[in-house]
């Protein structure tokens, strides 16, 4: 072994020489001091040849990394410059504007609108510049740290939006007498609260000065009571102050034994008197196989002259057979059925569209496995409102249709057809006179009824002179002014076009769009194609030119297709399903289209019915979200864009963001490669309250339910500090996956 001082000793000699010193010592006197100096030595310690080799191989893997980095980079500069390689895209400008922070104010800070400051958007910082000064500002400027002094929350009101005039109260059970309690409303809204960017609440005649918190909007449909009252447990904790208010001392309803089907039915029979008459229903021909035909049950309807009947309208939600319902969708799906059907006495009805994935299950062949798969669809509580569909049924009803497999995806199927079912169901339903095309994944901080009666009486009152010009474009009021400013706006773009750089597109595009000043829409627009027929015996003609009409025709029309996004022009835009184009003679160009994405929207029959004949008898059909707007604009039918207010979660310039979003030809949102909806610049809807894969719905919606979002909200958050959030009507979507907290149940 290795002495301290370096030397190699063997140990067998030292052994035997410390014997010899033993026997030395034993016989040296005690208190006599043994003669000479004995070496230090020390215990064995491990080699250091490892040590030397591991150092050396990290030294080396280091230097080696260094070497490879260092070519790799300059390899990457001389692609650079020869042009062989792109530098990465800088972050979206978007991503470098401050965060709104008054969306979560809380119950207790309640203002009227009219007394409130909003926080966004901001007149005197309306630039790009003028932002990004003031947040710099804000940054660097010393923290003040305000108190904040309770307040207790003001008393809720109860918000019926219905008019009762003749209305038979419907009940969730005709033998109790029992019902929902209408929801709870609270005057104002949070200090500082934003206002919407797009759209407007004044435009429809909606209420905008009132909010509404989790308890009084959800409570009625089982938020905030336990499992063993029939609620869903979930909603326990946080701020709870005034939340039994909306029950206003009524027992909370069971869940567990309402059957929606049957209130809904017996609600539309209550109230038979106030529509029109129901004419005899279709059978399914290729399953019933009757004898006779379809002409021996052509629907008739008889009109009653001496009163004004309403339209019966049916609310189709779009489900699958497989969807897993959690008690989160329950709350959405019994606001929707309570809102829309029973507490209107039965204006509007409800239908899950399901959608069956698996092909070979024999639904179309077997009552039993129909109805099994049926009731395994739909929670208990929706049983008997359900109808299922395949994809293989819509290739027997829609067969002939070209399989073009556009993106390896078949034309019959859920995601590029999405309008078959929807057609059809309307065909085989002529009761109904409109048809509301609705998702899982949007969510309304307001009253149903609110939103959907108010946009289809102001979308009947719009006048077709300008009207698909208007169309095209976002209405941002804090930009554009008034509505009547953003007409005349819309009207001069049209007339005399717009100096911008989407011009420089128009020549390269190689199609009849190359002038400057495009000509309005004015009754129908056919595709011009060779070969390309469509029936026109039935499409509306404009009964005088444009420059003769003084906005009168078309107001009081019932509009055909309601949208909730601008139905833009997909011609030279770089939008990717623009070319999903069936049945359609492309070779000298496409036919004339308009898209509004989410499919979200209310659809006459007249427009299912002529949807339906194109597809089956033409074999025309375009991708899900083109389809209806293009079919509308083909055929003269009445198409409008609800501005409905929208929402951002970033302090955005107003000027840019205008820029921005309407950034296609002459000043409309498509129709050029710069339109907002070009693959490559959709990520400017990330941060709105209203786009199909936008951030901000599901944050703000899981913050409103009392929940952590990104290290921010949560209970402590609510006691401490202004109370539980408090949200005008707003439609949000998508919101997907929330995950409830539930209270704690003994024996879980």
């Amino acid at each position: 072994y290795i002495a301290l001082d370096g030397r190699w000793v063997d140990g067998d000699k030292e052994r035997l020489s410390d014997d010899d010193d033993a026997s030395d010592s034993n016989a040296t006197p005690i208190l006599q001091r043994p003669s000479g100096a004995r070496s230090a030595t020390s215990y064995p310690l491990p080699p250091r040849r490892f040590t030397r080799y591991f150092t050396l191989i990290i030294v080396l893997i280091l230097v080696g990394l260094g070497l490879t980095l260092a070519r790799l980079s300059a390899l990457s500069e001389a692609q650079l410059r020869s042009g062989e390689a792109k530098p990465p895209p800088p972050p979206p400008t978007w991503e470098s504007f401050p965060f709104l922070k008054r969306y979560h104010g809380g119950i207790r800070t309640l203002i009227s609108r009219a007394d409130n400051k909003p926080e966004f958007p901001d007149p005197d910082n309306n630039t790009l510049e003028s932002t990004v000064q003031k947040d710099q500002q804000e940054q660097t400027a010393p923290s003040e740290e305000k108190g904040f002094q309770k307040r207790d929350i003001p008393q809720g009101q109860r918000f019926n939006p219905v008019n009762q005039d003749g209305v038979v109260e419907c009940y969730l059970n005709e033998e109790r007498k029992s019902n929902v309690p209408q929801l709870l409303a609270y005057p104002g809204i949070p200090k500082g609260f934003p206002d919407p960017i797009m759209g407007s609440y004044e435009l429809f005649g909606m209420n905008g000065d009132v909010c509404f918190e989790r308890y009084g909007r959800l409570g009625p449909y089982g938020l905030g009571y336990s499992k063993r009252w029939g609620g869903s447990g979930a909603g326990m904790e946080g701020h709870r102050e005034g939340s039994d208010q909306v029950w206003g001392g009524k027992t909370e309803i069971d869940y567990r034994e309402v059957n929606w089907a049957q209130a809904q039915q017996k609600c539309v029979q209550k109230n038979k008197s106030r529509f029109k008459p129901l004419p005899k229903g279709r059978k399914h021909f290729f399953t019933d196989m009757p004898v006779g035909g379809p002409e021996d049950e052509k629907p008739k309807r008889e009109e009653n002259q001496d009163k004004k009947l309403l339209p019966r309208q049916a609310v189709v939600i779009r489900t699958w057979h497989d969807y897993q319902y959690d008690d989160e969708d329950m709350f959405y799906l019994r606001a929707l059925i309570n809102e829309l059907s029973l507490q209107s006495g039965g204006e509007y009805t409800i239908h899950f569209l399901v959608h069956v994935k698996d092909n070979d299950m024999p639904i179309w062949s077997d009552d039993f496995t129909y109805q099994r798969v049926l009731n395994e669809s739909l929670p208990l509580e929706f049983r008997g409102m359900g109808t299922l569909w395949s994809e293989r049924q819509m290739s027997l009803i829609y067969g002939g249709i070209a399989e073009t497999n556009y993106r390896d995806l078949p034309i019959h199927g859920a995601y590029r057809s999405t309008n078959m079912p929807l057609s059809y169901f309307a065909h085989m339903h002529p009761e109904y006179d409109f048809f509301w095309h609705w998702e899982m994944d949007i969510r309304y901080t307001g009253h149903f009824y609110h939103l959907f009666d108010k946009v289809g009486k102001w979308a009947d009152q719009q006048p077709r002179k300008g009207l698909w010009e208007r169309n095209g474009r976002f209405y941002i009021p804090s930009e554009h002014g008034s509505w009547e400013d953003f007409k005349h706006m819309v009207r001069v773009q049209t007339e005399h076009g717009t100096a911008h750089k989407a011009g420089m597109y128009e020549k390269v595009s190689g199609t009849e769009n190359t002038q400057v000043r495009t000509p309005p829409v004015w009754g129908p627009m056919p595709p011009t194609g060779e070969g390309d027929h469509i029936e026109t015996e039935n499409d509306p003609q404009p009964p005088t030119t444009p420059e003769k009409d003084n906005y009168s025709w078309g107001v009081g029309e019932p509009a055909d297709f309601i949208t909730f996004n601008p139905l833009f022009d997909p011609h030279a835009t770089n939008w990717i399903l623009a070319e999903d184009v069936t049945g359609y003679n492309t070779s000298a160009g496409f036919p004339p289209r308009r898209t509004a994405i989410i499919t979200a929207s209310r659809l006459s029959r007249r427009l299912l019915e002529t949807m339906h004949r194109e597809t089956a008898l033409q074999r025309h059909s375009m991708f899900s979200e083109m389809w209806p707007g293009s079919c509308a604009l083909h055929h003269g039918l009445k198409a409008v864009y609800a501005p409905h207010p929208v929402y951002v979660d970033r302090r955005w310039p107003t000027s840019y963001l205008a820029a921005v979003f309407n950034n296609g030809l002459h000043g409309a949102s498509g129709g050029a490669r710069t339109s907002v909806f070009s693959d490559e610049l959709q990520h400017n809807f990330l941060g709105t309250t209203w786009y199909y894969h936008a951030g901000f719905p599901g944050n703000l919606w899981k913050r409103w339910l009392g929940y952590k979002v990104d290290g921010d909200g949560g209970e402590m958050e609510e006691v401490e500090g202004e109370g539980r959030m408090c949200l005008p009507g707003m439609l949000l979507h998508p919101v997907k996956h929330v995950d409830l907290i539930y209270e704690h149940r003994e024996g879980e």
